[in-house]
């Protein structure tokens, strides 16, 4: 099904009518603006997943250190319950 989707690939050299020269340049323009904007976008990528592991990491972190310095607290242990006996 993906086969009838794409066009078929053309063969410059051995098309019916021979393509001028100022074509043939156009078509190489293209190709390497298209190869830079490629580029360009899969390095975006990279720094836009750098970036989220990073972020994702330091999220992680942070919880992690929360959760252990709340179950290292002690100051709940010494509390005395006030006394239900009324002074005298």
């Amino acid at each position: 099904m993906a086969d009838v989707d794409r066009m078929p690939k053309v063969d410059i050299n051995s098309s019916s009518a021979p393509l001028n020269k100022n074509l043939l340049d156009y078509m190489k323009l293209v190709e390497k603006q298209n190869l830079e904007r490629v580029q360009k976008l899969r390095k975006i990528r990279r720094n836009n997943l750098i970036t989220a592991f990073s972020l994702g990491a330091g999220v992680l972190g942070i919880y992690a250190y929360s959760i252990l310095s709340v179950k290292q607290e002690s100051f709940l242990d010494d509390f005395n319950p006030p006394s239900t006996n009324p002074p005298q």
